[in-house]
């Protein structure tokens, strides 16, 4: 009996032992989905016997994956078949270049792909199978198998850092959160109005003035009267710490594409080099957003200098493209300068938007004589395209449409769905953003192909890019925090098949790619238990739904107060409406402990809410997520960001709105709200009319009747008076039609005409394009 307790208690010990320093496999999450993937019984143990083996050229590749191992494992790298490896393994008949195969079996590891980019990606996805953090001596790791490709080959995240300036730390974390993701390219925005970040030995100018601004706008640019902080601000890479950065990136198979703004947005540069514009006048670097008139003089001496930065960025970096910038230059100075007028007519040009186009066609020659290409915003469209140009499409995708089209290569980042400075939360305590709206299903729900393309026009659709512009992101911290997760949203849309993606999945993958962000001490959004709401009618009963993309329950409360869990009720079908009310509801874990923040809707139960409406125009399909309804659904838009379900947005359109009530109603009062902010291009309205009536008042039907008698009933208006926000509230109060009608007549039909402020002026931010106008709910008392 002693023996057979001692074997016992050693098998106890033993057992116990293996509990302790053996990690159990990790369950499959990986981002971006892979496009097939295999799972087996068995698991692959890592340990300190482990080797790496070579059996083609991805020893660089090798070397990486062994230093993240390395706070717990240093593998052994040889070219000897044994047991317990990881091989990587070249192979030709994988047919996509950055295409890999997976495959995790228990005696080992076998990596296969036609190129070391494909290699860093299977070491990607397996880094995703290991713990976060492990300090056992093994690791237990699931067997499977994964064949994995880009649907996309360009695959791009992109950074301002000209409007604030980031650190090479913060850049290089920046790249290492993009390598985990398998993008594969690194926009670097470099110059701009406000600052020139990139040394250029032959022009020390630039980095002793350009690279710094006096001062910085506090708050919003619309916010007035505009406040500024006092401090000079700045700072500039040098060509040391460029190459460090780019080598850095070229390790995890990352593309560094520079962009050196030309002709516009270039205050720096010419309060720098005064000769460098129309005037010759002395300016200071951009101390506020937004576009200003001071570009590049389209002058020899402009070109000579433009040809010289050019000569040294190119031995910076070694990738296919310059990126040359090309939107937003306003011609107002070229319309006044002789030199511009000038070449104009030497070179037979139409006017200054084919002189742009000049200018754009003459620096690609030569950056083409560099060994390299340009891209260039949709601006450059323009006048007409350089002919070897790809278009960066960001004013919606219509840039992408007309450059596929022509046959160029296109690359998709639509201000509407890759805008990364826009708000992502409909909750109020959200840090400054630009404006907007961009949540992150909207951002997952992308196609970069559009739909009006042929199969043969959409091969010229590289990929998609995601925009971060840092004009209200003064710290690394707030980067993170605007651009993750959408850039892991976007991760997916570029390299997982449409048909292979799912919303729900991903935010269950999310939740577990999120701790691997905490561990490099990411301050990303968490807005996973966020609700989403929806008012529902059903033949004029109304009802509110509460959504959440998890499994999570939710509590909810009626009163306007905080509910609380079992003291409120739990959420299982839509909530009757009867009246107007404020809803609070939020999700609870298992424990009944809240997850998130709390979610709050009022909803004002007024006399058109669940009428008829109809429209002249649709609005625009990138602002227009509730539909015409949401017009008059109870519900108001964000105060702070438009780009929200209840407001739509309409692009340059004169808009006529009819509601029919169902019935006639006494109607004492009609309010209306529109959003003004002009740095995103939207505008007030140039005149609003209303007009209130019913059957009695138009006995003859005759279309042209109606609209002429009700015109001439319709009152126009006050534009109100700006209030240092970006909402312009109208109010309409009922008046008879005439001496003898009741001021309590009823009516049934309400009419309204939005018409657009028109084209914006010159010196505005988007100058000479049509301005948007964004309405939002329309209230019957």
């Amino acid at each position: 009996m002693k023996i057979h307790h001692y074997f016992l208690a050693l098998f106890i010990l033993i057992f116990w032992g293996c509990q302790n320093h053996t990690q159990k496999p990790i369950e499959p999450n990986i981002i971006p989905k892979p496009v097939s993937l295999t799972l087996e019984k068995e698991v692959f143990v890592l340990n300190k016997n482990t080797s790496l083996a070579l059996f083609g050229e991805f020893e660089s590749v090798a070397n990486f994956f062994n230093s993240y191992l390395k706070e717990t494992f240093d593998l052994e790298l040889t070219s000897k078949k044994s047991s317990n490896q990881i091989i990587f393994k070249k192979n030709d008949s994988i047919k996509n270049d950055e295409g890999y195969k997976l495959k995790i079996s228990q005696n080992k590891i076998l990596i296969e792909a036609k190129t070391k980019n494909g290699a860093f990606y299977a070491v990607q996805s397996l880094i995703q199978l290991l713990p976060i953090k492990s300090d056992l001596n093994e690791i237990a790791i699931q067997c499977l198998e994964i064949e994995d490709a880009p649907r996309f080959s360009y695959r791009g995240m992109h950074l301002d850092v000209a409007r604030h300036f980031f650190s090479v730390d913060f850049i290089k974390k920046y790249l290492d959160i993009m390598a985990m993701l398998k993008m594969n390219t690194f926009h670097w925005h470099l110059t701009e109005d406000q600052g020139w970040r990139i040394e250029i030995k032959k022009y020390p100018k630039l980095q002793e003035i350009a690279a710094f601004r006096k001062e910085t706008l506090l708050g919003h640019y619309s916010d007035q009267p505009h406040q500024f902080d006092g401090k000079k601000y700045g700072g500039f890479y040098t060509q040391e710490e460029i190459k460090d950065i780019v080598t850095y990136a070229t390790e995890r198979q990352i593309t560094v594409i520079p962009e050196i703004e030309m002709p516009g947005h270039s205050q720096a540069a010419i309060a720098a080099h005064p000769e460098l514009g129309c005037s010759g006048k002395q300016v200071e670097v951009a101390t506020k957003w937004g576009v200003f008139e001071e570009v590049y003089c389209s002058k020899e001496t402009t070109f000579k200098f433009l040809e010289d930065v050019i000569d040294e960025v190119v031995e910076l970096f070694p990738g296919k493209y310059i990126h040359i910038g090309g939107d937003e230059a306003p011609k107002t100075n070229w319309k006044k300068c002789e030199n511009c007028q000038n070449l104009i007519k030497k070179e037979g040009l139409k006017d200054e938007h084919e002189l742009q186009s000049y200018f754009i066609t003459r620096m690609e020659k030569y950056i083409n004589q560099k060994g390299k290409q340009i891209i260039g915003w949709d601006e450059i469209l323009e006048g007409g395209l350089a002919p070897n140009a790809t278009v960066m499409s960001w004013r919606g995708i219509s840039g992408a449409i007309e450059a596929a089209k022509q046959k160029h290569d296109v690359i998709l980042t639509p201000n509407s769905h890759l805008y990364f400075d826009y708000y992502q939360s409909d909750n109020e305590n959200e840090p400054l953003a630009i404006g907007g709206f961009l949540p992150l299903e909207k951002v997952y729900n992308f196609n970069p192909i559009p739909t009006e393309l042929t199969e043969a026009e959409a091969k010229y659709v590289l990929g998609a890019q995601g925009n971060v512009w840092t004009e209200y992101m003064p710290t690394s911290e707030k980067v993170e925090y605007m651009a993750f997760p959408r850039a892991i949203a976007l991760s997916e849309v570029v390299w997982s098949s449409k048909e292979n993606r799912n919303y729900t999945d991903f935010i269950k993958r999310l939740e577990h790619f999120n701790k691997r962000l905490d561990a490099m001490n990411v301050n990303y959004a968490n807005h996973i238990y966020e609700i989403k709401g929806a008012l529902l009618n059903d033949n004029g009963k109304m009802s509110y739904q509460l959504e959440t993309t998890t499994d999570n329950k939710i509590v909810y409360s009626l009163d306007g107060n905080q509910p609380t869990y079992l003291l409120y009720p739990e959420y299982e079908k839509p909530i009757q409406i009867d009246s107007s009310t404020t809803i609070k509801a939020f999700v609870i874990d298992k424990n009944g402990e809240q997850l998130g923040n709390t979610f709050t809707q009022k909803i004002n139960l007024h006399k058109a809410v669940g009428a008829n409406i109809s429209l002249n125009v649709k609005p625009h399909k990138a602002y227009n997520a509730g539909g015409k309804q949401a017009l008059i659904n109870g519900i108001s838009g964000n105060n702070k960001r438009y780009g929200d379900k209840e407001w739509l947005g309409f692009s340059g359109e004169d808009v006529e709105i009819n509601i029919d009530l169902g019935k006639n109603r006494i109607i004492k009062k009609i309010k209306m709200r529109f959003y003004d902010a002009n740095g995103q291009w939207i505008y007030n309205p140039g005149e609003v009319w209303v007009t209130v009536y019913n059957d009695d008042d138009l006995p003859n039907k005759n279309d042209e009747l109606i609209k002429v008698d009700i015109e001439h009933f319709a009152e126009l208006l006050i534009i109100p008076i700006p209030d240092n926000t970006q909402i312009r509230n109208y109010e309409y109060n009922y008046t008879p039609f005439s001496f003898f009608d009741d001021k309590n007549k009823k009516n049934r039909y309400i009419k309204i005409w939005v018409k657009n402020y028109g084209i914006i002026p010159e010196g505005k931010q988007g100058a000479g394009n049509k301005a948007w106008t964004f309405i939002d709910e329309i209230i019957v008392e």
